[in-house]
């Protein structure tokens, strides 16, 4: 799964966005529940919106759902009930330049952070979802899609998020390209060699430290 993930240093000018509505800064350690940056194809042009980590569905009864959809597998993404009308309609761009996963050493998980190797911002596959409470409150929400782990993961976890080549991010977000092969054929694994990990402090294991020393190698706090 992928549970926690970071944008440290944001860059979103290559993703064609026009006049921002909002600012926002780096973050170190994004959590579920939490509002993250998101792109979507609306109207013609690329819009980033802050949404809610944690999907809840258009049809849901209450937004606790969204507690246990802050991930969506690739390999189940049309039989889901939860997925499959955003996966048709409302597929977005999750924005990151990092991501963290526990690796498992006896009794021990040791937290690791993995990034392209260049460092620079990249994107999630994800789905989006717009859902109306019971009192009137829209809640806009996402999830991001997993898939099997590439060399370099699967020695740390045993699933890893969807990264998005970034010529293809344009197709993703298509909402004229239906559910196809071509679209299917983006949910696979990230090039390992592309990629790099280290260990970090246990500080990221607290939703509440969001700050550059989560991102420092572990060797570098002695």
């Amino acid at each position: 799964m992928c549970g926690r993930y970071l944008f440290a240093e944001p860059n979103i000018e290559r993703f064609g966005l026009g006049q921002l509505e909002f600012e926002f800064g780096p973050r170190y350690n994004i959590s579920p529940s939490q509002a993250v940056p998101v792109v979507i194809h609306q109207d013609g042009c690329n819009r980033l919106l802050m949404l809610r980590w944690g999907l809840i569905p258009y049809w849901a009864k209450d937004m606790s759902i969204g507690n246990k959809l802050i991930n969506a597998r690739a390999e189940t993404l049309e039989e889901k009930p939860s997925f499959r009308n955003s996966l048709a309609q409302k597929r977005c761009l999750v924005l990151a330049d990092g991501f963290y996963e526990w690796k498992s050493e006896g009794r021990v998980k040791k937290p690791y952070r993995i990034t392209l190797q260049d460092g620079g911002t990249f994107a999630f596959a994800g789905l989006w979802d717009s859902w109306m409470s019971p009192i009137g409150q829209r809640i806009n929400s996402c999830t991001i899609i997993t898939t099997t782990p590439n060399k370099l993961i699967e020695s740390i976890h045993n699933r890893m998020p969807v990264i998005l080549p970034q010529d293809m991010e344009s197709v993703w977000l298509d909402q004229n390209v239906t559910w196809s092969s071509e679209v299917h054929s983006l949910l696979t694994p990230f090039p390992a060699e592309r990629m790099v990990a280290y260990e970090v402090s246990k500080l990221v294991n607290s939703s509440r430290n969001d700050f550059p020393e989560c991102i420092a190698p572990v060797n570098s706090l002695f």
